[in-house]
């Protein structure tokens, strides 16, 4: 790591937090618990949690953690179900689109369902404008960043960037760190680390700060992926937390520095921890240290095979599918000159 880092949480979940994400008052032990384990991909402990009482502050922040986690498992009707029916709260209803957005996702017969999502979503981002609404901050705040996500793999970039507020001087830290993920995603890291530095003026040490900062410096390879290498394997000594996402992230990051054995322990603990079914970051990334291997071609094809199969539009499969596409127009173009006589 560089000379001087954020200085690092600690990794007792019952300490509240002393800062928080888009609200102006604390948050409670259980709920930085809750924040915290989404915000390093503890998805299936998350959804596992008991909420808390319906009348209790921490309901309807927890239950809205829960239904994204839902999401990031890829169970849609578990992540519905949650959801109060006819609730008037606006970070719910912004919840209960997206989950209809990526319930219709990836079905092409239902794009009349996924446009009305996303109107839906537009709708609420007016709606937490207007002088009547009595919405929290962290309700407002909810919105854009749901909102910004959908718009976002709708493929909206500008849209969800204008959403999360990119360039302004708002305290949504989810805000900025989708929007730095938003930049990393079409090569913009410069404009990544400027939220950062802005976001880092008020934010201090938070842990998803921390996590952005990760995140940046995977990105960019910067000090040798020491600030990744450092916050994952942080995170992954918290004895209260099991993630095998943080496996795969540190796995990733090894891979980048060369380290493959290492890496390739933590996919294959991570895997283990998903219970042998791994998630597309996971499997892509077994897919890439096992072509890092000697002799290892047949179990990096199957891999390959197995990664195109169940995630067609993961980037390794798309950007290998295009450039073999490109590869064949050029030949088809090659014209191979006769035999000179002898």
């Amino acid at each position: 790591m560089g000379a001087r880092g954020p200085r690092r949480l600690s990794p007792d979940p019952t300490r509240p937090h002393p800062t928080v994400h888009s609200s102006a008052t604390m948050d409670s032990p259980e709920l930085y618990h809750v924040k915290q384990q989404f915000t390093l991909g503890a998805y299936k402990s998350l959804v596992d949690l008991t909420l808390p009482e319906p009348d209790s502050p921490d309901y309807t922040p927890t239950l809205v953690y829960q239904a994204r986690a839902h999401l990031a498992l890829g169970n849609t009707s578990a992540a519905s179900s949650l959801i109060p029916a006819g609730t008037e709260n606006v970070a719910l209803r912004a919840v209960a689109a997206l989950v209809r957005y990526v319930d219709a996702e990836a079905d092409a017969a239902k794009e009349a369902e996924r446009d009305a999502a996303l109107e839906q979503l537009r709708d609420l981002c007016i709606e937490i404008e207007g002088d009547d609404e009595d919405a929290t901050e962290w309700e407002k705040g909810t919105v854009r960043v749901l909102a910004g996500t959908a718009f976002a793999r709708a493929g909206e970039v500008e849209e969800a960037l204008e959403t999360l507020g990119a360039g302004t001087d708002t305290r949504n830290l989810e805000a900025v760190a989708y929007t730095v993920q938003i930049y990393l995603s079409i090569s913009r890291p410069d404009l990544a680390r400027k939220e950062f530095e802005r976001a880092k003026r008020w934010a201090e040490d938070d842990l998803l700060l921390q996590h952005i900062e990760a995140a940046i410096g995977l990105a960019t390879g910067r000090d040798a992926y020491a600030d990744a290498h450092a916050f994952f394997t942080e995170q992954l000594a918290n004895p209260s937390l099991t993630s095998p996402r943080l496996l795969t992230a540190r796995g990733v990051t090894r891979l980048l520095r060369g380290e493959i054995s290492a890496a390739k322990s933590d996919l294959e603990e991570a895997r283990a921890q998903m219970g042998g079914k791994p998630d597309a970051e996971t499997l892509g990334a077994e897919t890439v240290a096992a072509g890092l291997g000697a002799a290892k071609t047949t179990e990096a094809d199957q891999l390959f095979s197995q990664l195109s199969t169940e995630h067609p539009g993961f980037p390794l499969v798309i950007e290998l599918e295009r450039k073999a596409h490109l590869f064949d127009e050029l030949a088809a173009k090659f014209v191979v000159p006769p035999v000179a006589a002898v």
